[in-house]
C-alpha cells in the first residue's frame, strides 16, 4: 500500500509540473504581432523635434536602409530567420523584463508594465497584452527566479563532479539553496507582499504551486534525493512548507541582512531532517502546508499596502 501510495503521489506531483502540454503556460496565445508596426505606434507617441520650415525628408532608400538594420530578427522553429516579427509570448517575454526595473517604485501594476514597454522603445499599449492584476508579471518574475536557482544548483553540481568543490552534507546544501533563492526577493522586498497576495487569488494559484513544486523538485534533485517511496512526496511537500513560512518571516524581517530569516530558515531545516518521514508525517505535512497557505493570506492582507518593513 505505501508503495503504491507513493508511485500515485509521485504521478500527481509529475503532472502538476510536467512536460510543456501539462505545464502551466505563462504565455499562452502565441499570435504573431509586427513589432516594427508597435515601434511605429511608440513614435507616434514620442514628441518629434521641431524641424526647419521646408525641410525635406530623408530619402526613402536611406529610410528603409535604417530599419532594416535596426529591426530584430528571430528564428522559428524550421530555423530560418524571420525578420521584423516575433510572437505575442517573446514579446510579452520581453516587457516583462523590462518592466521589473520598475516595480521597487510602481509595485506588481500595470504601470510597471507600461514602463518596462516604453524602456523598449514600445507604445504603452502594449500593456494591455496582459491582466490588469500583475499576475503575470509576479508569475513570470518567480519562474526566471526557479530557472537561475536551478542553473546556479546545476554549476555548484558540476564542480563537485569535477573535484573543484566539496559535497555539501544535505541539511546544508537545502539551507543554502532556499536561501539563494529567497535572496532574489531582496530588491523587491518592500513590495513583495504585494505579489503574494496576487499569487494568492484563485485564478493564480494552480500556477503558483506549479512553480512551487518545480522548485523545490529541483532542489531535491540536486540534494541528490533517490527516494521512491513515500518519502519522494512527503520531502517535497516538507520544503515547500519551509519555504513558505521563511518567505513571511523574510516579509516583516529587519534585521541586518534579514539574519533573523536565515536563522529561523537554519532551525526549520534542522528540525526536518531530525523527523522521521512516515505516512502519518504526509498527512500532518499536507495539512500544515494549507494552513500555513490560509495563514499566508490572513498575513498578506495585513501587510498589503505597508510602504516599510517593520
Amino acid at each position: 500500500m505505501a508503495a503504491a501510495a507513493a508511485r500515485l503521489g509521485r504521478a500527481g506531483w509529475a503532472l502538476r509540473r510536467g512536460p510543456a502540454a501539462v505545464r502551466y503556460q505563462l504565455f499562452p496565445s502565441r499570435r504573431h504581432i509586427s513589432v516594427a508596426a508597435v515601434l511605429q505606434r511608440a513614435s507616434g507617441e514620442q514628441k518629434q523635434p521641431p524641424t526647419e520650415p521646408h525641410a525635406e525628408p530623408p530619402p526613402a532608400e536611406s529610410q528603409h536602409e535604417e530599419y532594416l538594420h535596426s529591426r530584430p530578427s528571430y528564428t522559428d522553429q524550421g530555423g530560418e530567420e524571420s525578420e521584423g516579427y516575433e510572437s505575442e509570448e517573446q514579446l510579452q517575454h520581453r516587457i516583462l523584463t523590462a518592466a521589473l526595473e520598475f516595480v521597487p517604485a510602481l509595485g506588481w501594476t500595470p504601470d510597471a508594465i507600461a514602463e518596462g514597454a516604453k524602456s523598449l522603445g514600445l507604445s504603452v499599449a502594449a500593456a494591455g497584452l496582459f491582466h490588469n492584476d500583475g499576475s503575470e508579471l509576479v508569475l513570470h518574475f518567480v519562474s526566471r527566479c526557479n530557472s537561475r536557482l536551478s542553473e546556479l544548483l546545476e554549476e555548484q553540481e558540476k564542480l563537485v563532479q569535477l573535484g573543484q568543490a566539496e559535497k555539501k552534507k544535505t541539511d546544508q546544501f537545502l539551507k543554502d539553496a532556499l536561501e539563494a533563492r529567497l535572496r532574489m526577493l531582496i530588491p523587491y522586498i518592500e513590495k513583495w507582499p504585494q505579489a503574494i497576495s496576487i499569487l494568492l487569488l484563485p485564478h493564480n494559484i494552480p500556477a503558483s504551486l506549479n512553480l512551487l513544486s518545480s522548485m523545490v523538485d529541483d532542489v531535491w534533485h540536486y540534494a541528490g534525493d533517490q527516494s521512491t517511496d513515500i518519502n519522494w512526496y512527503t520531502r517535497r511537500t516538507v520544503l515547500a512548507g519551509i519555504y513558505n513560512t521563511t518567505e513571511l518571516v523574510m516579509i516583516q524581517d529587519s534585521s541586518p541582512d534579514f539574519e533573523d530569516t536565515w536563522s529561523f530558515l537554519q532551525n526549520r531545516i534542522t528540525d526536518a531532517m531530525n523527523v522521521g518521514h512516515t505516512a502519518r508525517q504526509v498527512q500532518a505535512t499536507g495539512e500544515a502546508l494549507v494552513q500555513g497557505l490560509l495563514g499566508a493570506a490572513v498575513t498578506i492582507k495585513n501587510l498589503t499596502g505597508l510602504s516599510q518593513r517593520r
